[in-house]
């Protein structure tokens, strides 16, 4: 068929959906590797958690709710009646709550941070964002092992306040919540520093001097020029900083010791001492909900600012 013969339109949309072809064509290995690396797991979880548990460990096929029903209620072991998880909902509102105050922390120290690196000449920048980068060159453990450095009874800040007379005895900060919000806080910070500074970077300055000319004091011209402005990066940072810290397990595990569990920590307690395979998948599958309500109100979020321009 000659090219004569094509109806208007016909030709692009030809070339579109062989554009379209070729996209899927170099994607695929990405998603066959989603499909079998991430995927398949997450189906092994899905069956696991509809099963009764082993008696040492691993699971039995047998169709069980009980790994479902142990994430909020257990049954008492002297009249088996059932009650609530007391353990189990402690431990979750303790990750909730310590994920969005760490989300808090490093938005507070974070923005003042990126605003001071997209401010500077273009010649320093990349100085100050190398700083920023440089603790991911480290592994995790080794970062919270060096806040257990300066935290414990030993450590550089309780030896700085002996010196300086200001405390008669070391302070007790490990295996608390304040180690694990102090460590989320310093591990997560480079995560909503770079999306910040990123939305930064791209503001029009122009409008907050128009905002100046127009007798705005510079709160009223943060909150109502630049915070809407590079509040996507805001929420970017947050959403980046709040699901790991959800479901974060060596700085809990390192800084917060045995007593200061986090739902990371009671997942892998579970597949491991608990010998609990269907309660260990079913909280799993749990913590995922979390993550997926967190990040579809970011699509949302998103989606409706880029509607609205």
């Amino acid at each position: 068929m000659s090219d004569a013969t094509y109806k208007p339109g016909e030709l692009e949309a030809e070339a579109r959906a062989a554009d379209n072809r070729h996209r899927w064509l170099l994607s695929l290995p990405a998603m066959l590797l989603i499909i079998f690396a991430a995927a398949g797991p997450l189906l092994v979880m899905v069956v696991y958690s509809f099963l009764a548990p082993g008696d040492y460990g691993n699971v039995k096929w047998e169709f069980s709710l009980e790994g479902w029903m142990n994430t909020v209620i257990q049954r008492d072991i002297f009249d088996d009646t059932l009650i609530w998880a007391d353990a189990h909902l402690s431990i979750f509102w303790r990750s909730l709550s310590l994920s969005l105050i760490t989300t808090v922390l490093t938005l507070l120290f974070g923005l003042p941070t990126a605003w001071f690196i997209a401010t500077q000449p273009s010649g320093k920048r990349e100085f100050w964002l190398y700083l920023i980068t440089v603790p991911f060159w480290a592994n995790l453990l080794v970062r919270t092992i060096a806040i257990q450095e300066l935290i414990r009874s030993e450590g550089v800040i309780n030896l700085v306040l002996l010196k300086l007379g200001l405390i008669d005895a070391p302070i007790q900060m490990m295996f608390t919540n304040f180690a694990i919000g102090f460590g989320m806080t310093y591990v997560y910070l480079p995560l909503m520093v770079l999306p910040i500074y990123a939305s930064v970077d791209k503001l029009d300055f122009r409008l907050v001097e128009a905002a100046h000319d127009l007798y705005a004091s510079r709160w009223t011209a943060f909150r109502r020029v630049i915070l809407p402005l590079i509040k996507p990066g805001i929420i970017a940072g947050s959403i980046l900083v709040f699901i790991p810290s959800l479901g974060a397990y060596v700085t809990p595990r390192v800084l917060g010791g045995g007593k200061n569990l986090m739902f990371g920590n009671l997942i892998e307690l579970q597949f491991g001492q608990g010998r609990n395979w269907p309660l260990g998948a079913a909280l799993s599958l749990m913590l995922m909900a979390a993550v997926m309500v967190a990040l579809i109100w970011y699509v949302r979020v998103t989606s409706r600012e880029q509607a609205d321009g």
